[in-house]
């Protein structure tokens, strides 16, 4: 696919905020428009990519409502809530497959994620250029100094300046263990199976899968790995309102959904359920965040985790609490 223009860049983001501010019973319809056209594109050998979150439930939901039995791929990591994989076997029609390394393995060999994946990819690629000693730059090294610049020559909003002290810490970081504790096992089932995926995946949730969506839609069908999102254009909200309207069970671990004063629709224990140990985003919680929460409700992981996978000295180091 050609690059687009900033112009076109734009016009894809007004129209993505468009289809963000609609309402949800609309959202439904267009998210099984999207369904429809991928399982019929790929006669019917697909699946769900279920996590046992709360989006990708809501996803399965979405689907089978559609063709009931589409089934549901589970990765497991090791570094799931215990009521997540509770709930994920008490679905039907689920397959659990699981990776290569466990994550002490790949903390070990490749290290911690920490910040977020274009932080940590960043230090990571920078520490091999000043390794090698050899004079070259990247574009990375630039992020880092601040120096990276936009097309109009302003300072680029992916530098990451404030995180060039993690080039001195004294532990290796990555952001590889998504790609090997996740990514590769589905990649590797579809290629056995020939079956193409639906995700949960929305684009409020970061940058970067906006910049996804904005790229590919909903159906990418000609990338290399081709793959359905077809909650891309959804919020938080919607799932949550989703989720009461069809009376869907989930996991515990979320607790109760609510409405603040606001109206604004909330869970009252976790808010995001990812991996336990995963250090992305910690950064910016407020008290409790997520390892205190832990260590008050799940003590046998929350010591795995900062006593033994070493997590105490990563937190110590970017300053958050435990």
């Amino acid at each position: 696919m050609s690059k687009i223009t900033p112009d076109e860049a734009a016009l894809k983001k007004n129209f993505l905020k468009q289809r963000q501010s609609l309402p949800l019973n609309l959202k439904i319809e267009m998210s099984k428009r999207r369904i429809r056209e991928f399982y019929e594109h790929f006669d019917g050998k697909v699946f769900v990519s279920f996590s046992g979150g709360k989006d990708s439930t809501v996803l399965l939901h979405l689907v089978r409502s559609e063709f009931p039995d589409v089934e549901a791929v589970f990765v497991d990591t090791g570094l799931e809530y215990p009521e997540i994989k509770q709930f994920v076997k008490s679905c039907k029609n689920e397959t659990i497959i699981r990776p290569e390394l466990q994550f002490n393995k790949v903390i070990e060999n490749y290290g911690y994620p920490v910040i977020s994946k274009e932080v940590a990819d960043t230090i990571e690629q920078s520490r091999k250029v000043l390794a090698r000693n050899d004079g070259t730059t990247t574009v990375r090294l630039s992020k880092l100094n601040g120096t990276l610049k936009d097309k109009n020559g302003n300072p680029s909003i992916y530098n990451c300046s404030r995180w060039k002290f993690l080039l001195d810490a004294p532990f290796k970081i990555s952001n590889k263990c998504c790609e090997i504790m996740k990514k590769r096992p589905f990649r590797k089932f579809e290629k056995e199976t020939g079956k193409k995926g639906f995700i949960a995946t929305m684009a409020s949730e970061s940058r970067l899968r906006t910049n996804v969506y904005l790229k590919n839609g909903c159906n990418s069908f000609n990338s290399k790995n081709p793959y359905s999102m077809p909650l891309g254009f959804w919020t938080e909200q919607d799932i949550l309102e989703y989720i009461l309207i069809y009376n869907i069970p989930y996991s515990s671990i979320y607790g109760e959904i609510k409405k603040d004063k606001k109206g604004k629709l909330y869970t009252t224990r976790e808010q995001r359920t990812g991996c336990m140990f995963c250090m992305f985003g910690c950064h910016l919680e407020k008290f409790p965040n997520r390892f205190e929460r832990m260590k008050e409700s799940h003590p046998k992981q929350y010591d795995y985790c900062i006593n033994q996978l070493g997590c105490d000295k990563v937190l110590d180091f970017i300053g958050v609490k435990y």
